[in-house]
């Protein structure tokens, strides 16, 4: 399994550019964490201690070197879904 390295999102919530590129994207299984629960504390939610969500962690497998993966997070303090986007 490789981890992607770290990066913050934009104000819509995007990553400003890919998390992989190069010779580093290729087939295999990934691992992206989302600090979910700092997220929500940063913009001044009250969440229980411990938050319901904190981290969301999200393994996934890249089979196509060549295609594009987008991996969205929907996420509520309570409730999160992800899909293979476009």
């Amino acid at each position: 399994m490789r981890l992607v390295a770290s990066a913050l999102t934009n104000s819509d919530g995007r990553c400003d550019a890919p998390l992989l590129q190069g010779d580093d994207y290729r087939s295999g299984v990934y691992q992206i964490q989302f600090h979910a629960g700092d997220y929500y504390r940063a913009r001044g939610v009250q969440l229980a201690e411990p938050a319901f969500l904190d981290v969301v962690v999200l393994r996934f497998g890249i089979s196509q070197e060549q295609e594009h993966y987008h991996v969205p997070l929907l996420i509520s303090p309570y409730a999160y879904s992800t899909y293979r986007g476009s």
